[in-house]
């Protein structure tokens, strides 16, 4: 588990092709001073087991279904990667649960420079949409960031000077691509109203529902469940 607080700018050494799968060797100096074989890092948002450790560089093994589902396939030597350990239990959860498994590739469509920050536009597959909520979390290669807006399946965000400055966001324009993780508790959200969907006439036993098929008073008990859990835990 990780918080989306990015630790270091690291750099991409190499990107071995193996076939089908890959081997990724990244410089990370703060990240690697502590690592040992088998812990987690998070590499622009992918969570990677680290299985090297050489001078301040590790390396880790890319799968075929990472290659194919984010961004790690199309990144070359001298890259610039967004690093962090995973979370220590007892630490400071300052950005939000992290999973590092990326649901989707998003594409910037717009940037927008402010006094001090930028605002930035992307646009995300229909399918992960549907989880995205004005003053929600988003992970935006491995950055916890907030929504702004919400707009069909585009979204803003605010990048303010650090995030420019301390990960690769701050090189961003429009047709880059970039990996997002949704929150998790919106997926919970989702199968929760699916399994408890309301009794149908005459019904004895509770229906299921596919999630893609829930209609507006479903959605609006969804929202009944996010205030009652609000409450409780205030």
């Amino acid at each position: 588990m990780f918080t989306g607080i990015v630790e270091e700018l690291g750099e991409l050494v190499a990107l071995e092709d193996l076939g089908q799968d890959a081997r990724i060797v990244v410089r990370g100096p703060l990240v690697t001073s502590d690592a040992r074989l088998g812990d987690s890092i998070a590499v622009d948002g992918v969570c990677l087991t680290v299985t090297a450790i050489d001078d301040g560089t590790f390396s880790a093994d890319v799968m075929p279904e990472t290659l194919t589902h984010t961004t790690l396939g199309g990144l070359v030597a001298g890259a610039g990667v967004n690093l962090e350990r995973a979370l220590q239990a007892g630490a400071r959860l300052g950005g939000h649960a992290v999973q590092g498994h990326v649901d989707g590739v998003g594409t910037i469509v717009a940037r927008t420079p402010g006094a001090r920050w930028d605002d930035v536009d992307i646009e995300v597959p229909d399918a992960l949409a549907r989880y995205l909520a004005r003053k929600g979390s988003i992970t935006i290669s491995g950055v916890s960031l907030t929504v702004t807006h919400v707009t069909g399946n585009v979204f803003g965000v605010s990048l303010i000077p650090t995030t420019l400055e301390a990960t690769t966001l701050g090189d961003l324009k429009p047709g880059s691509q970039v990996n997002l993780e949704v929150d998790v508790m919106a997926k919970y959200v989702e199968r929760l109203v699916a399994a408890a969907a309301p009794l149908t006439p005459g019904a004895t036993t509770a229906r299921t529902a596919d999630p893609d098929e829930l209609d507006d008073a479903e959605v609006d008990l969804a929202r009944t469940y996010v205030e009652r859990f609000t409450q409780e835990d205030a």
